[in-house]
């Protein structure tokens, strides 16, 4: 009889992960370095005498020592080795965490390392669980206790077989020295809590949904167009994505302090000499960032092109825009960009303007989308490349700012988490827009005719008053 195994399996079949624990591995092997690795020393622990035993804070001033990084970067990076298995705590087993005190720690041995790809089988977890209940003598935490009975009702049929092998491990644990036995029992604990996670527990183990191929295979049939693109998106955007790259002035995520959101605000005076880089990345870069694409429409206005963008931003408006008056919102964009004699004309073809001027007949979000893309290429291959030779960028580029690296001590650290705030809902930072729009589009020249569009059109819906009572 074959039973299904209930648990997901947390094997590294078929993981995408395997280049990443192997530099895990990497990592580990340089820490037990007996001349430059972690120190470590016998360790009492109660009224046992633990072998090679390191501290969490030894872990995190080391690796923050040999990567160069904050002691926060470090304390994380020293839980994902926990995590994964690589390393485990000899006191609170509950807690994958490393934490920066005079905890104790170990080294796993090398056999329960998750790149050896062993299967974790349901058959040895019920035999460490009968195993821990004789130990002791019937209590277990309650989410191995439910664990237990769920794999004493599955696999009854071989039980008998499953308490003997607990009952023979138990025996030779007993002949073995005290602190072997307690290293060893840590040892095993702490692999099966990665594996079979307590309820609530986010697993270092856990990878999605099942994959279909194995993409650790070696052998590749064919070269993936999508694959090369995402490598070279990766590599061209490394360096200014925050959570891979150094974060100036200061890592938000971290230190709770909102420099870096400030200078990075959507319409700032002065941009940061990272942001004006990634407007080089692509022309789509430059278009996406508010304030690239207000340096681009100053030069476009000196080279008396700025109808272009302002056509396509009218486009934008009109896709993603609200539906109400969307109709008049594509008839006035075609009078005022498209028309003949229209006070800011654009050139297109008579194709793209035939199929255009058919759609306007019934209008639709995406109506001018072949005029917006003519536009947008035309803007590419010929405005954007002399933007970026022009003065314009130059100077853009010579006035941008280079914040400096800003550090922060523990007591500032807790001052900012205490002072953090909510982040504002998307609702309220759409109002906020609203609002901004609103004040521009007053404070702006008024066109009188479409005022009164619009009066006489809520005139005609409104409905007609009552009859004058007699």
């Amino acid at each position: 009889m074959t039973i299904k195994n209930a648990m997901r399996d947390h094997g590294q079949r078929y993981r995408p992960r395997m280049a990443c624990l192997k530099k895990a591995e990497a990592v580990l092997l340089e820490m037990q370095d007996p001349k430059t690795g972690v120190k470590s020393q016998l360790q009492r622990l109660v009224i046992t005498t633990i072998p090679h035993a390191i501290t969490g804070e030894d872990i995190v001033a080391w690796l923050a020592n040999k990567f160069n990084i904050s002691a926060e970067e470090g304390r994380s990076l020293g839980t994902m080795l926990v995590a994964l298995g690589y390393i485990y705590p000899l006191q609170d087993h509950k807690r994958l965490v490393v934490k920066p005190d005079a905890s104790l720690y170990r080294f796993q041995t090398p056999y329960f390392w998750p790149a050896q790809q062993w299967p974790v089988e349901d058959t040895d977890y019920a035999i460490y669980l009968a195993k821990r209940n004789i130990r002791k003598k019937g209590i277990l935490e309650l989410y191995e206790q439910e664990q237990y009975n769920h794999l004493h009702k599955w696999m009854n049929h071989k039980w008998d077989f499953i308490v003997m092998q607990a009952k023979e491990q138990y025996r030779a644990g007993k002949e073995r020295k005290k602190p072997d036995r307690a290293v060893f029992d840590c040892q095993e604990r702490a692999y099966w809590v990665v594996h079979r996670p307590p309820p609530g527990t986010v697993s270092g183990m856990d990878y999605g949904l099942d994959r279909l191929i194995d993409p650790n295979a070696e052998e590749v049939t064919g070269e993936s167009l999508c694959v090369y693109v995402l490598v070279k998106f990766v590599t061209t955007h490394k360096n200014h994505d925050p959570f891979l790259a150094q974060c100036l002035p200061s890592n938000p995520w971290v230190t709770d302090d909102v420099s870096y959101w400030t200078l990075n605000m959507a319409n700032v005076e002065i941009p940061t000499k990272m942001r004006v880089e990634r407007w080089t990345f692509s022309f789509v870069e430059l278009l996406e960032d508010p304030r690239g694409r207000d340096d681009f429409r100053f030069f476009l206005k000196k080279e008396f092109s700025g109808e272009n963008l302002a056509f396509w931003e009218g486009c934008e408006d009109l896709k993603w825009g609200a539906a109400a008056g969307m109709s008049e919102k594509a008839q006035h964009i075609y009078k005022t960009f498209l028309a003949r004699g229209a006070p800011r004309w654009i050139n297109i073809d008579g194709t793209t303007m035939e199929a255009t001027v058919r759609g306007l007949k019934h209008p639709h979000r995406y109506v001018l989308d072949a005029a917006q893309t003519h536009i947008f290429m035309l803007m590419k291959k010929d405005s954007y490349g002399r933007y970026l030779k022009s003065q314009v960028f130059k100077d853009t580029t010579k006035n941008a700012i280079n914040p400096e690296e800003q550090k922060f001590t523990d007591a500032q650290l807790d001052q900012n988490a205490r002072n953090r705030r909510p982040s504002l809902s998307p609702i309220a930072i759409r109002q906020m827009e609203l609002e901004q729009k609103a004040k521009l589009a007053a404070s702006g020249p008024v066109d009188i005719t479409q005022v009164m569009s619009k009066l006489s059109k809520q005139g005609k819906d409104a409905p007609p008053p009552p009859p004058p009572k007699k």
